[in-house]
């Protein structure tokens, strides 16, 4: 009776530590799924907020550059009207994959940050370095020759717009981003299918 009892409850145990664990894994996988981007698979506006907060203060103790590219892809509008959603839904996929392609390190993040823009955040790069990656990312989307025959170009296009800053503990994110979207707007003002760069160092600070 007692070796019963002890099977039984051994039995007990193991399914609780099965179940257990079922519950731990399904989770994890919602909040990768939480943080992920269902149409183009890299991380969302959400996990990116996150994620810059992070390196922000990271890298303010380190003392080191922290870059944003911003993307964003030229007459989409246009783009979806003429080929139909689906057809753009792939066009976001093959920009996104391009994306992740162009930044290769653990630190680094591409994230979609809404419609048809994207974010990449390059951890202890510098202008210069950022300005590498933005101009590969320019050539090789002209290599893949996508056709957008509503457009003057005749092909998909993107305008980059590049911010980068040492952060400071007391400086918000949101500054530098702001500066970027600048950038990114004269960008599309010059012609499109370019980057610019952001002129000013973000100001916006904590109240102390």
């Amino acid at each position: 009776m007692t070796q019963q009892l002890q099977g039984s409850f051994k039995s007990l145990e193991n399914r609780i530590d099965e179940r257990t664990f079922e519950l731990v894994k399904a989770n994890q996988e919602l909040q990768l799924i939480s943080y992920v981007d269902g149409l183009t698979q890299v991380a969302n506006r959400r996990y990116f907020d996150r994620y810059l907060e992070q390196e922000w203060h990271r890298l303010a103790r380190e003392k080191k550059p922290v870059s944003i590219v911003l993307c964003d892809v030229d007459f989409f509008k246009k783009y979806n009207d003429y080929y139909g959603h689906q057809a753009g839904d792939r066009c976001l996929q093959r920009i996104a994959y391009l994306l992740s392609k162009a930044v290769q390190r653990p630190a680094d993040l591409v994230a979609r940050y809404g419609g048809e823009e994207f974010v990449l955040l390059l951890s202890d790069t510098d202008t210069s370095g950022a300005i590498l990656v933005a101009q590969n990312i320019l050539e090789t989307l002209r290599e893949m020759r996508i056709p957008h025959v509503p457009s003057d170009k005749q092909q998909v296009s993107v305008s980059l717009g590049i911010g980068t800053i040492i952060p400071d503990a007391q400086l918000l994110p949101e500054s530098l981003l702001a500066a970027t979207d600048v950038a990114l707007y004269a960008a599309k003002a010059q012609g499109r299918d370019r980057y610019e760069v952001a002129d000013n160092p973000p100001t916006h600070r904590l109240n102390p």
